[in-house]
């Protein structure tokens, strides 16, 4: 259980990343820096979003993921995931919608998401997901999960002289090489994000080094293993990589 092996055999030289199997554990939840206070005076309360749904309130945190939900949520919930980890397309399927509806909704739940680099493939397609920012994050991302197979497809029709021309490229034009020899330039031009844009995320090295650092930080501190990786309140959920096991941990976590 709880494995997701890279599926192909493309490195990070460029971040120095490992590819990993085992999914154990991740970083902390919600923020990652709470804001200070004066001495005997309460931390500021988020208003809810109209309607009271707090789904729609999604912001970038100081660890590099999106959260969506409320900061002041008694629960907070992180997923180290990657876009092209088959479990998380199937959580992000399955599991996403309820846990939205019956946790993050009503403000029980905070739920973070930080990219995890299994493979090459994940730096691109990353990028541009959050390529515009905390608003279309969640949306893009689903798209990007639902579409998993492209990536895969378009990986196959390539030769091993074709992969090993685009590893051996500098960061600053390789992730760009890979965007459209994967289609992804086209892909997210139709979802919002113009084709000037794309590139411009694409060789965008302060967007790479993060994305490096915060799977870095998972491999080196947390000793994540491998993707979908769970955390509630800054601890490590054991034995947990689909919705059918994180449901009662959530539910008992909420007290409902």
């Amino acid at each position: 259980m709880m494995m997701t092996r890279t599926l192909l055999a493309l490195g990070l030289s460029a971040l120095a990343l490992a590819a990993c199997g085992k999914a154990d554990t991740a970083a902390d939840g919600g923020n990652a820096t709470a804001a200070a206070t004066a001495p005997g005076t309460a931390a500021p309360t988020a208003a809810a979003p109209a309607g009271g749904d707090w789904t729609q309130a999604v912001t970038k945190t100081a660890d590099g993921g999106f959260r969506m939900g409320n900061p002041d949520a008694p629960v907070k919930l992180v997923e180290y995931g990657a876009l092209s980890c088959s479990h998380c397309a199937v959580f992000e399927k399955e599991g996403l919608p309820e846990l939205k509806a019956q946790f993050i909704a009503p403000g029980k739940v905070s739920y973070e998401f930080r990219n995890y680099m299994l493979n090459v493939l994940d730096v691109p397609a990353a990028l541009l997901t959050r390529c515009r920012g905390a608003e279309p994050y969640f949306q893009l991302s689903e798209q990007m999960f639902a579409n998993q197979m492209m990536l895969f497809d378009a990986v196959k029709g390539m030769t091993e002289a074709e992969q090993a021309q685009l590893q051996a490229m500098p960061p600053e034009t390789q992730f760009l090489a890979w965007g459209k020899k994967l289609g992804l330039i086209d892909f997210f031009r139709v979802r919002g994000v113009p084709e000037a844009q794309a590139t411009a995320c694409l060789t965008d090295k302060a967007a790479v080094e993060e994305l490096g650092k915060m799977s870095a930080r998972a491999t080196s501190e947390y000793e994540l293993q491998g993707t979908p990786t769970f955390l509630i309140a800054n601890k490590p959920v054991p034995n947990v990589a689909d919705w059918a096991a994180l449901k009662p941990v959530l539910t008992k976590a909420v007290g409902a």
